[in-house]
């Protein structure tokens, strides 16, 4: 089997297009730590095993639980896997988020990622939420400081419009969007589309539904070889050259299945390019 094509982020940090989300490696709510550890640990050292080398996670994962799940994990990193993390968003509780854009709030964020990660940069490192009561300038400025400093390589964006992208490309370098995609929820096309004519990574969140496109029965899809993740997975690959899944699951037998969506798509890439082709 060929690995399915990569894709360089921010024109210099090459990816396989199939990562790993860490969302999963917390408790109820994305609150606390993980009902199985040592399990959340052995899923990220089979990623790398398996040739994963694109890890999202973000400080609200836990908050910090994913973070130093990664570091106790993989730490010292291998040369080619590139980490992305995401600061922005605080946690009172359990499915509980809110904004905050100040950038002395996102200053603080990045720097307690690299402590957590034991980075000295983080590779890709996203605003989770724009915070609309804060100046994008302030938010997307403070960002670009800290790379001009070393800390981040690239800057990339979560849950954006295509204005927000436009107006943040007016301020600083953009690498990658992050928004919700899969394929009974395509209301951020336009966002897709802008990336693929720009060049800039494109990271679906939730790409199997919170697991309800695994969950279709097999039948749907006769044409096509797979599980129903892995037929779902295969599709976002076939949208653009730009799609960049991170599927999320704390156990490593899910890890492995969906990791197989590569075959899948080299399989049948030209069966899923439709975006109307059901996965």
């Amino acid at each position: 089997m060929t690995e399915p094509e990569s894709f360089r982020i921010g024109g210099d940090l090459t990816v396989n297009r199939l990562g790993l989300g860490t969302m999963s490696f917390t408790g109820p709510g994305h609150w606390g730590k993980p009902a199985d550890r040592h399990e959340a640990l052995r899923v990220l050292r089979r990623a790398i095993d398996l040739g994963v080398n694109f890890i999202d996670t973000a400080d609200a994962y836990g908050p910090h639980t994913a973070e130093n799940l990664i570091a106790e994990a993989l730490h010292p990193y291998p040369d080619e896997l590139v980490i992305a993390t995401k600061g922005g968003l605080t946690r009172q509780g359990p499915n509980r988020w809110a904004p905050v854009g100040r950038p002395e709030y996102l200053r603080q964020c990045a720097e307690m990622s690299l402590r957590r990660l034991r980075k000295e940069t983080i590779d890709l490192y996203q605003l989770h939420r724009i915070d609309r009561s804060v100046p994008l300038e302030d938010q997307i400025g403070v960002l670009a400081e800290l790379r001009t400093e070393g800390k981040i390589r690239h800057i990339g964006l979560s849950k954006a419009t295509v204005t927000d992208l436009e107006n943040a490309l007016q301020i600083s370098p953009i690498a990658t969007i992050q928004n919700r995609y899969h394929f009974h929820d395509r209301t951020s096309q336009d966002v897709l589309d802008r990336c693929t004519v720009l060049g800039l990574g494109f990271i679906p969140y939730g790409p199997l539904a919170q697991g309800r496109l695994a969950e279709q029965p097999t039948e749907t899809t006769a044409v096509l070889s797979g599980t129903p993740s892995q037929r779902a997975l295969a599709w976002l690959l076939a949208q653009s050259p730009v799609m960049l899944p991170i599927p999320g699951t704390s156990k490593v037998h899910h890890l492995e299945e969906n990791l197989r969506a590569r075959g899948v798509y080299e399989d049948h890439r030209l069966d899923l390019s439709a975006r109307d082709v059901r996965p």
